[in-house]
């Protein structure tokens, strides 16, 4: 850590955003928390326990009740907080999650809108308003969190699948174009996370993480500058095995993991 380190984090009420924020919490630490939940960052009722926690760290917390999709609010935000705190570390966290109904109905197109808003147009609107501050200082990271559902689609949950497989994409091509402009890049594939968006996924979920333990695995390949940070093993050789695989048989193997077929939530 720097004397000064600045980190920005979205969808950080909850979830692996909430415990990033805590594992990076600490002196010298200068944190932007954004959230679209009132309830958890509004500065007019009583402190949330995540900022609470995070300044008994020793970190300075700035937090702002901004959902991603409102894309000139988040950007004016964003860029206005790198004027006065230049951001070292942006971790673009916020997402949402939809899947076809139980009995295998269609997403609607109002879920399906709201899970490609967030996930993909919020992410990318995020990380618009640093990239020329981040190449003029020729220093920074961004890091976006992804999925393991980005290497091949899941049918229980296609648009969510599509957003995360845009962000990864867009985050291996920021890669390649920012690396010789001193600005790193990494794109975050989790698999399953125990969180309130984890519980609405229908299905088995193996080798399900806390959002502690992920938090810690995240920070440590981000410090290594990995370019994808994909777990947990064996999940992560698995997704990408499947991926391989001829689409019939890919199809079938899914099928029979409840990823193909209509399932209650878990």
């Amino acid at each position: 850590m720097t004397a000064q380190t600045v980190i920005l984090i979205t969808g950080a009420s909850r979830g692996i955003g909430a415990a990033l924020a805590l594992e990076y919490a600490n002196a010298g630490v200068i944190l932007g928390l954004l959230s679209r939940s009132i309830s958890s960052l509004d500065p007019i009722v009583p402190i949330d326990p995540i900022v609470s926690a995070c300044e008994q760290k020793g970190a300075q917390v700035i937090c702002a009740n901004i959902d991603v999709t409102d894309t000139e609010a988040l950007q004016q935000w964003i860029a206005d907080f790198n004027k006065q705190y230049p951001v070292d570390l942006l971790i673009a966290n916020a997402g949402v999650t939809s899947s076809i109904g139980t009995k295998g109905e269609a997403e609607s197109w109002s879920a399906i809108s709201n899970v490609l808003d967030t996930n993909l147009h919020g992410v990318i609107a995020t990380i618009y308003p640093l990239i020329e501050p981040m190449r003029q200082r020729r220093a920074g990271h961004i890091a976006i969190v992804s999925s393991l559902s980005a290497y091949r689609g899941l049918p229980i949950t296609p648009s969510y699948c599509a957003s995360k497989a845009g962000v990864k994409v867009y985050g291996e091509a920021l890669r390649g174009w920012l690396a010789e402009e001193g600005v790193k890049v990494s794109v975050i594939c989790p698999g399953f996370v125990k969180s309130a968006m984890s519980d609405q996924f229908m299905g088995d979920k193996p080798f399900m993480l806390s959002a502690e333990k992920a938090a810690v695995i995240i920070k440590k390949g981000l410090d290594k500058n990995k370019a994808r940070i994909s777990f947990p093993f064996p999940l992560n050789f698995g997704i990408w095995l499947l991926a391989l695989l001829p689409a019939a048989f890919a199809d079938r193997i899914l099928s029979l993991l409840s990823y193909g077929a209509n399932r209650e939530p878990r």
